[in-house]
């Protein structure tokens, strides 16, 4: 395998959000909780390879490098952010009551599977105006390089 995939593993949970997402685009609501608008949120990722590495960009609006975890088991490299909303009343407190309120913290998690050709040990990361970039390197031995010829 040369490219890095999205990792997804087989649950029940998935096969429920496709089916909730298909639903919901098509009638308007959700199917498995019509009376609370859930918010599943998946970042969008643009993903590259150079000839040295694979480039990951991910788009975080309000986000910011406190809340992203980025860690690496093995060949999945998992991103994530567990962002806790305020309680209610400390809200209320301090701004007063919602009106309306079609903004929430959003929890995600994004994992994506290695190629055999990457490098897990050099990662690097950094975030700026809300796109997170992940510089994967490539294994020494997997980089193209240039044999001189010499004349006998």
């Amino acid at each position: 395998m040369k490219t890095l995939t999205v990792y997804r593993p087989n649950s029940i949970q998935n096969a429920l959000s496709d089916f909730e997402r298909y639903f919901e685009s098509f009638f308007g609501d959700s199917l498995l909780a019509p009376a609370v608008n859930t918010f599943n949120f998946v970042p969008a990722v643009d993903i590259q390879e150079t000839e040295n590495a694979y480039i990951l960009d991910m788009e975080l609006p309000g986000y910011d490098e406190k809340t992203i975890n980025v860690h690496v088991d093995g060949t999945n490299l998992t991103i994530a952010s567990i962002q806790q909303e305020e309680k209610q009343e400390e809200k209320a407190q301090k701004q007063g009551s919602f009106i309306l309120r079609e903004r929430k913290a959003a929890t995600f998690t994004r994992s994506f599977k290695l190629p055999e050709n990457a490098n897990p040990e050099a990662v690097n990361a950094a975030f700026k105006n809300g796109i997170l970039r992940l510089e994967i390197n490539k294994r020494a031995e997997a980089q193209k390089r240039v044999i001189q010829i010499n004349a006998a």
